[in-house]
């Protein structure tokens, strides 16, 4: 295909290769301003692409002002100005939507003049050592998402400290870097506090907490506040054999496990925010619209981005926390 290059057999992702290919066309005169660029679909088609995965490289380009989108036609070149001063390292442990905003906005924060390599290690450790270790020496920052992994300042320490920016949890062994982290424990707890009037009216506060991949922090945030307050509550794994009944509200980690309580709510005609409630984490826009609107504790993950982009911009030592609050909707 013109203009685009994928190579399978080169360790650079599919995505950064469809980047560097406008990038090279760009610079050999082959893509000038105004130029149309090939669809997302004929991409995928012609290289057996995921949709995400073609996403991921038009929206950092769009990001970079490099391409624009005009409805119905297609993608154009609108910027031919490529030259890069920062190559940033991004390692996240999985895509889900909020973390799309999260990244956007940390790419729309950033100039024209950095690059950002997105990875994912999936909550594998193995992938997580494997991806820091090959990146070595590569890029001006790098950004680690740890996620749950704990005592892993011998693999991050093996990259360079001034460039090392740690995101989403604050971890003990991590303190000498920098960081923009969600206190989860207090957040929860605060989020509680504000929602305490709402949440007065209900018999029984329940949990859904399976563990692995969640923050402890929730929980813990959790029991703090139902013994504080004096409300019966209950921690659960899943929702296996569990009856749903007037006066519980259910906190919920899982987007899966949110349309499952929609639906039990729907099967016995409870209303939801007056027979039942359900809090879910981490905002979304379909959250705003679901079953009229589903009350969710979210830190803004945008600000987050862009808090983000800014320290690195500013070479920033700081160790800032993103706040999370209460959005209530109709749910409760």
């Amino acid at each position: 295909m013109k203009n685009i290059q994928i190579d399978d057999s080169l360790g650079v992702p599919k995505y950064r290769q469809i980047i560097n290919s406008i990038y090279a066309a760009i610079s050999s005169g082959e893509l000038k301003l105004g130029d149309k660029i090939p669809s997302l679909n004929q991409i995928c088609t012609e290289f057996e692409l995921s949709r995400d995965t073609v996403m991921v490289a038009f929206n950092e380009l769009k990001a970079k002002g490099i391409i624009n989108s005009i409805p119905g036609k297609g993608y154009y070149i609108n910027s031919v100005e490529i030259n890069v001063d920062q190559k940033i390292f991004l390692l996240f442990d999985e895509l889900n939507t909020f973390k799309e905003d999260l990244y956007t906005s940390f790419l729309n924060s950033l100039d024209n003049k950095s690059n950002v390599d997105i990875y994912f290690h999936h909550f594998n450790y193995q992938v997580f050592k494997n991806l820091i270790a090959e990146s070595n020496g590569k890029y001006t920052s790098y950004v680690i998402m740890p996620a749950t992994f704990d005592d892993t300042v011998d693999v991050i320490g093996k990259l360079p400290k001034d460039k090392v920016y740690i995101l989403d949890r604050l971890k003990e062994d991590l303190t000498d870097y920098p960081v923009v982290y969600q206190d989860f424990e207090k957040d929860v707890y605060d989020s509680l506090i504000e929602g305490y009037d709402l949440l007065r009216k209900y018999n029984e506060l329940i949990m859904i907490f399976p563990g692995g991949k969640e923050p402890e922090g929730r929980m813990i945030g959790f029991q703090r506040f139902c013994k504080e307050k004096g409300f019966k509550s209950e921690i659960i794994r899943n929702l296996t054999n569990k009856e749903m009944k007037a006066g519980e509200v259910y906190f919920v980690p899982s987007d899966r496990n949110l349309v499952r309580l929609v639906k039990m709510a729907a099967e016995k005609n409870l209303q939801l925010g007056k027979d039942v409630g359900i809090v879910s984490f981490n905002d979304t826009v379909l959250k705003e619209v679901v079953a009229g609107g589903i009350t969710t504790i979210s830190t803004d993950f945008q600000l987050m981005g862009q808090t983000l982009a800014r320290m690195i911009q500013e070479r920033s030592a700081e160790k800032i926390r993103n706040h999370s609050a209460l959005i209530q909707r109709n749910s409760l």
